[in-house]
């Protein structure tokens, strides 16, 4: 099992962040996660990643207990692509040193590599087609090549986890479609890491996540394969409004009608 939660709540000052969360990911299996914006997605990816402990309930990660294991530990085997991840860190940072903190797990590069660590950075770059962007500074990148050099730096601890919180946010249509497509080979290879795709939109949903959680108000409104979660009259009570779900190209699409 990569994630198993049982019961698990976040409350905050008297409110519920997240609130009697029951999920499970087996190895093998590609996630999406899909919510409106405060659905409670980030809250659950911080308590999947160790930064907040749930005030209830149970959380195992990799086989590990929460309480019982060193987080700083489990996240090397946890790669995380998130915008948040994006604004911490240093503008004055190449690529190449972005990259290589990722076996770190480390915002910043604070240890010394060694020069295998330089040699796998630049085959992952080179696999991006970005090793040209090897001695360029983050802030001098365009947004889809900062989402790339990102993915690149969770790559490289080969982590068992893959979390990808709304990668997509800023891009245009054909850097989004270039950056899905990595997301797609990475999942092809023998090596895969288990991947965990978050969005609230949901034709970022590619064929390789078998199974969606629906987030609601910091609860699960549903969960399971597909093809019982994303149906037109589950996703009419989960927005809880009039709308059509279609496919194309075995990619789903919403249309609204306001």
């Amino acid at each position: 099992m990569v994630i198993e939660i049982k019961e698990a709540s976040i409350k905050r000052d008297e409110k519920f962040i997240l609130k009697n969360i029951n999920w499970s990911v087996q190895a093998g299996q590609h996630w999406a996660i899909f919510g409106l914006n405060g659905s409670g997605k980030t809250s659950l990816l911080k308590m999947i990643n160790g930064y907040i402990f749930p005030s209830e309930g149970e959380v195992n990660v990799l086989g590990k207990k929460f309480g019982t294991y060193d987080f700083r530990e489990l996240r090397k085997s946890i790669g995380w692509v998130s915008s948040s991840l994006q604004e911490s860190l240093y503008v004055n940072e190449t690529v190449e040193e972005i990259v290589i903190s990722g076996k770190f797990a480390s915002i910043g590069l604070y240890e010394n590599p060694v020069a295998n660590d330089y040699e796998k950075a630049k085959n992952i770059l080179d696999k991006f087609a970005c090793s040209n962007l090897k001695n360029r500074f983050y802030y001098s990148l365009s947004q889809g090549e900062k989402q790339k050099v990102l993915l690149a730096r969770a790559l490289m601890a080969a982590p068992k986890l893959l979390i990808l919180d709304e990668p997509c946010t800023g891009l245009d249509i054909f850097a989004k479609e270039s950056f899905l497509m990595l997301v797609d080979n990475i999942a092809k290879a023998e090596d895969s890491p288990t991947i965990i795709y978050v969005s609230h939109h949901i034709e970022e949903i590619l064929p390789l996540f078998s199974n969606t959680l629906l987030l609601k108000n910091g609860s699960v409104h549903s969960s399971g394969k597909n093809e019982n979660v994303l149906t037109n009259d589950n996703l009419i009570n989960f927005f809880d409004r009039t709308i059509e779900v279609s496919q194309k190209n075995n990619r789903f699409l919403i249309h609204t009608q306001l």
